[in-house]
């Protein structure tokens, strides 16, 4: 007979109810497994979870003590991280002067609903590498499929957003930072023999691009001294990135003239964009200048033809107040336009620039796209690698999973995602769509915020940026 009090019930039942409300939340019965163990615990106390308690040794004591409060810790820091929040801390400027390189975020998996771990056996807080050992942080088995719980909402345009990177499914270990794909694509093309893309049909130059891909893949390979080993990783477990989302699903996104266009309408720039421009100069720009202008070292540190010219990123603000200055500044003018190296797709040839790219149809669930030749390079890796079909083009046609076809319908929602700094964020228009399974979370405010230039005693803490929302940030 079981002989518990009434609190220990009390305590039961209020944990159970909690419990089985996760796994509905969850819509995951298998977690029903564990309600035995939390009867025992409470109740029956058969398995003997305190056993050190009653050891006459202070040592079992101590030490299983400090034991049980760090995997306790690490248990509850792995479902908060997993299924509520995270922290993120803004590593580049591709989203200044909106975010800030140090600025560190609360990061809610709640705002568009978290995801079902696919790789659920990983270690709390690292997220592909283990510090140290430098080896994974997580085990590849078991994998579950996708699958987001309910959240508070979906992602809206011009939300920040966190996410996976798309195309970290391959990695260089030497240049984790570097899309392999136009890493390899790059390198094949400096190796091979220069070709005319534009005077090939599309099919032709798929084939060219594949050339000029395995190349640079087998170059990457051979040469593990500079490029590291090549691994894959889990869609959970790639890197995280945050950018803007300017273009939702089932939208067209056209960029003319530096300026996004949806189903042919302008959007909102944000207040704080960020473009390139050539900074005459009569002597370099003094500090206090760059300071109050919030232009910081890194910006200064590009040089467009010798140290008169700066080639940096400027606020509309910060361009203004530089042109007031006339016992410094010359004259201010754009960029010119380019590819970059290389703009999504790769394997497409087009006359596209950052400032001037597209227009590209977003992928949206349930809606089916009419498949070309010319339009294939654009929703190759949707249909390949982010929802796992074989494809293939043989004598001018299309295979999906073996069969002919002109046509696809998508099983997922994709999004299009950019920096604030327009001229120094490796975003979507280099590596394409970032797929709903993808997607973490929403920042909410800013609970910590470092300046890289400063030193302590001298403003490293930025105040004024504390507790800041994000979605006050336009």
């Amino acid at each position: 007979m079981i002989k518990a009090t009434r609190t220990q019930w009390i305590k039961f039942a209020v944990v159970l109810a909690l419990y089985l409300i996760f796994l509905v939340w969850l819509r995951s019965w298998l977690g029903l497994v564990v309600v035995p163990f939390i009867f025992d615990a409470y109740i029956t106390k058969k398995i003997p979870w305190t056993w050190w308690r009653k050891s006459k040794n202070r040592h079992v004591v101590t030490v299983m003590g400090w034991v049980d409060a760090i995997v306790f810790a690490l248990v509850a820091v792995y479902f908060v991280n997993l299924y509520f929040f995270q922290n993120y801390v803004i590593p580049s400027s591709s989203l200044e002067k909106s975010l800030l390189t140090g600025d560190y975020l609360f990061v809610s998996k709640m705002s568009y609903g978290p995801r079902v771990p696919q790789t659920p056996l990983h270690m709390p807080l690292a997220q592909h590498t283990l510090p140290v050992f430098n080896c994974k942080s997580y085990l590849e088995h078991p994998q579950w499929d996708y699958k987001r719980v309910k959240g508070l909402g979906e992602v809206q345009l011009n939300d920040i957003v966190v996410f996976n990177f798309p195309a970290g499914d391959t990695v260089a270990t030497g240049v984790p930072n570097d899309d392999i794909y136009r890493l390899s694509y790059g390198a094949g093309k400096e190796l091979a023999k220069p070709m005319d893309l534009a005077s090939m049909t599309s099919e032709q130059q798929r084939v060219v691009y594949d050339y000029y891909y395995q190349l640079g893949r087998e170059y990457l390979k051979e040469n593990p001294q500079n490029f590291g080993e090549i691994i894959s990783r889990p869609v959970d477990r790639r890197e995280n990135y945050v950018k803007r989302c300017v273009g939702l699903p089932g939208q067209t996104l056209e960029i003319k003239n530096r300026i996004i266009y949806l189903d042919g309408k302008a959007n909102k720039e944000p207040d704080n964009v960020q473009y390139r421009y050539l900074v005459k100069t009569k002597r370099p720009i003094p500090d206090d200048l760059a300071h109050e202008l919030g232009i910081s070292k890194e910006d200064m540190m590009m040089y467009y033809t010798d140290a008169s010219v700066y080639n940096m990123p400027l606020t509309e603000k910060a361009k203004a107040g530089l042109l007031a200055r006339k016992d410094v500044v010359v004259g201010i003018e754009n960029t010119p336009a380019d590819d970059a190296g290389g703009l999504y797709p790769l394997n497409m040839y087009k006359n596209w620039t950052t400032d001037n790219y597209g227009p590209v149809w977003i992928p949206k669930k349930g809606e089916t796209v009419k498949l070309t030749l010319e339009n294939l390079p654009v929703y190759e890796r949707p249909i390949h690698a982010y929802e796992g079909n074989e494809l293939a083009v043989k004598d001018g046609k299309i295979y999906i999973n073996g069969k002919e076809t002109d046509e696809y319908t998508f099983k997922m929602d994709y999004y299009w995602m950019m920096g604030d700094n327009r001229h120094n964020s490796a975003d979507s228009r280099f590596w394409g769509f970032v797929p709903e399974d993808h997607v973490v979370g929403k920042p909410i405010f800013i609970w910590l915020s470092l300046d890289n230039d400063r030193g302590w005693l001298d403003g490293k803490i930025r105040w004024n940026r504390l507790f800041t929302f994000v979605d006050n940030i336009k």
